[in-house]
């Protein structure tokens, strides 16, 4: 048990207090700092340093000293085991590859192929959130351009910079995509492509970007697109912070428990509202411990619809190294299969991806395997097959109340399986990608299932329907008048598509309801302050 050194409840005052400093968080963040509000933001891990370390082959995601198993998940279902998660200024998105693409129309659409008839649709439709894709794209630069993409939805203005041209492993790719009928079409990246008003910061076309921190800063994650300009603004940023509560009393948070991680000093901080931004997994599992979910009307719904993707990558090898070949590869996407709206069965995306990266090969393969994953590298190119998977109730995350991490924190276990509709879909995307690979001139593939949960969505789910949706259509806990949820959490499907993009859209909508419709009372003189008697019944009647 992590024993506290010190108690005590803060004395500042702020109108929002933000658990979570990733891409849901930092965008929340962006819209309620401009709107001239006091914000504080608390995340658990530390800030990441950048410079040549990052590109060492030990700094690619299991690997990095910012994942950490101090608050391990226990792991049931498809994965059994136990598994860490990512702590660090700007989230888990430090570490993406920086694909930035928007869900489809029609993902918003009821499919009865994916709910199977259950609740779980979105509240609204694309048109609701376009012009705040629009502002996503802006917040995180991103560079695309998707006038020969089938699936495409609509836009009211272009993406604000143009993508870089293809090059490497990326072009037989194409070329061979090309010979067998599809249309593969650049991706969209938050990466800044070329030399701006930063000089030293525009991409190199590294091979170390997907899976590990940027060591210049192109790649526009939060702690480098959106937190520094906040802080400058007066953002209070507290790293190395642990969130392990949230007190209540009636219908409000009235402070969240924190302790720090390295002196182990226990406070409460407390705002006029709260916003939660830690993501899938650990959302559902802090309202879990504090009770929270007692005080809404779908509360047995709180960590439930856990939804991962079902991914798998086709490696392909080559006899001869490839051109290129530790540069750049994440460049394309083939958005031919995705289907929907009355085009086919909902499949998903194919997109070009990296060799494994040696490091991680060689820390976690058998020895032989390990000794071939350097020059492998030269020589190999994938496609990565992402397909959405179905929201079930029977999936997600729960509390195992016998056991508790270091910081008095009950620890969670999730609990995921996939339907064999969800792997006929990744099996079909699978075969492509292969056929792709080999008429590239691949001499054989090999297939890697992904097994982790980057791209978890979907526990706290937001809805028109109050018995079965723990957030309104706004992205706030229903039951509880000043907490809101701003991550992946919140997504009520999936879609085919990398969940960045979307999850910074929601939650830039959901911040602006908050500062506009709620400023009178943040910035209003009625307080009620946090203070110990109310430790007592953290998420209790109070």
């Amino acid at each position: 048990m992590f024993l506290p050194t010190v108690r005590s409840t803060s004395a500042t005052r702020h109108d929002v207090v933000i658990v979570g400093s990733g891409v849901g968080g930092a965008a929340a963040a962006n819209v309620l700092v401009r709107a001239g509000l006091r914000v504080l933001m608390l995340e658990w891990g530390s800030r990441v340093q950048r410079g040549g370390h990052n590109w060492a082959s030990d700094a690619v995601l299991l690997l990095s000293p910012h994942y950490t198993t101090e608050s391990p998940y226990l792991i049931r279902g498809d994965d059994r085991g136990v598994m860490g998660s990512f702590h660090c200024v700007g989230g888990q998105a430090v570490f993406f590859g920086g694909v930035a693409l928007r869900m489809r129309e029609w993902d918003f659409d009821a499919d009865p192929d994916i709910s199977q008839g259950r609740d779980g649709a979105w509240p609204f439709g694309y048109d609701t959130l376009e012009p705040y894709y629009a502002q996503a794209e802006e917040l995180l630069e991103v560079a695309g351009d998707d006038t020969s993409d089938p699936t495409a939805p609509w836009r009211a203005t272009p993406y604000p910079h143009t993508p870089a041209p293809l090059q490497g492993p990326a072009l037989p790719v194409r070329d061979a995509a090309r010979r067998l009928g599809l249309t593969p079409v650049p991706l969209p990246l938050a990466i800044r492509q070329h030399e701006a008003s930063s000089p030293g910061k525009a991409c190199v076309r590294c091979g170390t970007c997907d899976g590990y921190a940027c060591a210049i800063e192109a790649k526009r994650d939060p702690s480098t697109a959106i937190l520094p300009a906040l802080e400058a603004r007066g953002l209070i940023l507290k790293p190395n912070t642990v969130v392990v509560r949230l007190l209540r009393r009636g219908d409000r948070v009235l402070g969240v428990e924190c302790v720090d991680r390295t002196t182990g000093r226990h406070t409460v901080e407390v705002g006029g509202q709260y916003v939660l931004a830690a993501g899938a997994l650990a959302s559902p599992r802090l309202v879990l411990a504090s009770g929270l979910h007692a005080s809404s009307p779908a509360g047995e719904w709180v960590g439930r619809c856990l939804m991962r993707h079902c991914n798998s990558i086709v490696y392909g090898v080559f006899k001869k190294p490839l051109e290129g070949a530790r540069a750049f590869h994440k460049q394309i996407g083939i958005m031919d299969l995705y289907g929907g709206n009355g085009r086919g069965p909902k499949l998903g995306c194919i997109q070009s991806i990296h060799p494994p990266p040696p490091g991680l090969v060689r820390a976690r393969a058998p020895a032989l395997l390990g000794r071939l994953a350097e020059p492998l590298a030269d020589r190999c190119t994938g496609l990565l097959s992402i397909a959405e998977d179905q929201p079930r109730p029977e999936n997600g995350v729960t509390l195992d109340p016998r056991r508790t991490d270091r910081f008095g924190v009950p620890l969670g276990v999730v609990e995921h399986r996939y339907t064999w509709r969800d792997v006929k879909a990744r099996l079909s995307l699978t075969r492509v990608a292969r056929a792709v690979l080999l008429e590239a001139g691949a001499a054989f593939t090999f297939v890697v299932r992904i097994g982790t949960f980057s791209h978890a969505l979907g526990t706290l789910r937001m809805g028109a329907d109050p018995r079965t949706s723990p957030l309104d259509p706004w992205g706030r806990f229903r039951g509880l008048d000043n907490l809101w949820v701003a991550d992946g959490s919140v997504l009520p499907r999936a879609g085919g598509v990398n969940p960045s993009l979307t999850i910074a859209a929601a939650a830039l909508r959901t911040a602006e309801r908050l500062a506009g419709v709620r400023r009178p009372s943040l910035t209003g003189r009625r307080r009620e302050r946090a203070t110990e008697p109310v430790r007592a019944t953290p998420g209790g009647a109070g």
